[in-house]
């Protein structure tokens, strides 16, 4: 499967979701191999954000790049922990696929948009996690038969557990060395 077309399907499908147009799923590839090429594209963009972040103060070596890419896979992480709770609580026996690929390709636009508001200022990161939120908002609903209360909750929850799974992170390599 080409990437570029993937990409450009996930765009126009994307497009439908937020337009609650049904027809959304023809545009994804909703398939292991879809989730292979939407993680593939995932993991291309937060190389290309380590590469930028890196800019002014030189690249790091390999382990500093694989390090600072599963970090930035944090959205995956947290995406991945809510629908499996969420279709654990609901008893729900839908295909993972069906939130996780469109999801992936969310959350690779979260990564580039997050990183592009970062470069401006603190505070507008919180705009791109409420973009992220109403995102997956729309794709609980349309991906699934969750009720609306429970899409809502997925997609807040989803943002919490990445903030906080960040805020974790930090604090746990911000931790007081022995003397």
């Amino acid at each position: 499967m080409n990437p570029w077309s993937a990409i450009k399907d996930a765009a126009l499908g994307w497009r439908m979701i937020i337009l609650g147009q049904p027809e959304w799923t023809a545009q994804f590839n909703r398939t292991a191999s879809g989730l292979a090429v939407a993680l593939a594209v995932f993991a291309f963009a937060a190389f290309l954000a380590v590469i930028v972040a890196s800019a002014h103060i030189g690249m790091p070596g390999l382990i500093g790049v694989v390090v600072a890419m599963l970090v930035l896979g944090l959205p995956l992480l947290a995406l991945a922990i809510m629908v499996w709770v969420t279709r654990r609580t609901m008893r729900d026996a839908g295909p993972v696929q069906d939130v996780m690929v469109p999801g992936t390709y969310a959350a690779t636009a979260f990564l580039l948009v997050e990183g592009l508001l970062a470069l401006t200022g603190g505070p507008l990161v919180m705009l791109a996690w409420a973009g992220l939120a109403y995102l997956l908002f729309r794709l609980a609903r349309m991906a699934t038969n969750w009720h609306v209360v429970v899409a809502i909750a997925f997609a807040v929850l989803s943002v919490v557990l990445l903030v906080a799974l960040r805020l974790a992170l930090y604090m746990v390599s911000n931790l007081p060395t022995p003397d």
